[in-house]
C-alpha cells in the first residue's frame, strides 16, 4: 500500500516562508496529477497547487506568485515552497496523488501550517 508522508509544517510569522515535503513510500504508476490541498478551520478543503505528469503547475489565485510546487521523481517527493505567508494560509496541508492507471487517489495525513499575524 502506498503511503504519503508530509513534513515541513510549523508556526511562522506573517511574511515568512516554509517548505513542505510529501514523500511517497513506493513508486506510483501512471501519475496524472500531484497536488497540495489545504483544510482551514471551518472551511472546505481547497486545492492550493497541482502539477501534472508533464510538470505543468497550476495554482489557486490566492497563492499565485507566492507558492511554488515542484517534484523530484527520483526521490518520489513533492514539494511546496511557500513565501510571503499570510494568516489566511493557516491550515492543514495535505498532499494527494492521482494514478490514472490504478484509478486511485492517494492522500497523506497532512501537516499543520500556522501563520501568526
Amino acid at each position: 500500500q502506498v503511503q504519503l508522508v508530509e513534513s515541513g509544517g510549523g508556526l511562522v510569522q506573517a511574511g515568512g516562508s516554509l517548505r513542505l515535503s510529501c514523500a511517497a513510500s513506493r513508486d506510483i504508476p501512471g501519475i496524472h496529477q500531484m497536488a497540495w490541498n489545504r483544510q482551514a478551520p471551518g472551511k472546505e478543503r481547497e486545492l492550493v497547487a497541482s502539477i501534472d505528469g508533464s510538470g505543468n503547475p497550476n495554482y489557486a489565485d490566492s497563492v499565485k506568485g507566492r507558492f511554488t510546487i515542484s517534484k523530484d521523481n527520483a526521490k518520489r517527493t513533492l514539494y511546496l515552497q511557500m513565501n510571503s505567508l499570510k494568516s489566511e494560509d493557516t491550515g492543514v496541508y495535505l498532499c494527494s496523488v492521482y494514478s490514472w492507471q490504478r484509478g486511485t487517489q492517494y492522500w497523506g495525513q497532512g501537516t499543520q501550517v500556522t501563520v501568526s499575524s
